[in-house]
């Protein structure tokens, strides 16, 4: 066998079928409800108990990562809108109109991580227009990792049927 055979075994592109898609699903939303606004959830959970300089810690790295997230959705919001939607609808041209499995994949993954964009920028609006602090701050931020946690357990749910059927129809080596 050579290289260059064994380096497609390894990176196959049939997604469902792969141990490394699925790793990646549970590291992407691990990681995603792991850092709510750029924050890591751990930091909020010590504000709550500590208050004090945790407290204002976490304040002022929310205060960053909002007024960041503020300025990019203003000034190139629409470009990253219609690039996203362009390259959404390309993805779902792909996998489920042309049957390619790596971008029907590829739209699992990144379909619901745009809506999680979304809700972040909702957030970060809403933390700006309360000037959320202290007790407000984090129950807004913990609201916001509550409805991330949601939606990705329906994107592994929806990423698992798919998956599932995926493989029971055109087996697992590609039918």
């Amino acid at each position: 066998m050579d290289w260059y055979q064994t380096l497609f075994e390894l990176i196959d592109m049939r997604s469902f079928s792969n141990l490394w898609f699925w790793i990646v699903l549970a590291v992407l939303w691990s990681t995603t409800s792991h850092w709510v606004l750029g924050v890591p959830f751990d930091m909020v959970l010590r504000a709550r108990r500590q208050g004090d300089q945790a407290m204002v810690d976490l304040e002022d790295l929310v205060r960053i990562n909002v007024n960041r997230l503020l300025y990019i959705g203003q000034m190139s919001g629409l470009w990253l809108l219609g690039f996203g939607c362009f390259g959404l609808t390309m993805l779902v041209l792909l996998g489920f109109v042309y049957k390619n499995e790596f971008a029907q994949a590829v739209f699992l993954l990144g379909f619901p991580l745009s809506l999680v964009g979304l809700l972040s920028l909702s957030t970060a609006r809403l933390i700006t227009q309360e000037g959320a602090q202290g007790e407000v701050l984090c129950k807004r931020l913990t609201r916001h990792r509550l409805y991330t946690q949601i939606i990705g357990m329906l994107s592994i749910f929806v990423t698992a049927i798919w998956g599932m059927y995926q493989n029971l129809t055109l087996g697992p080596l590609g039918g």
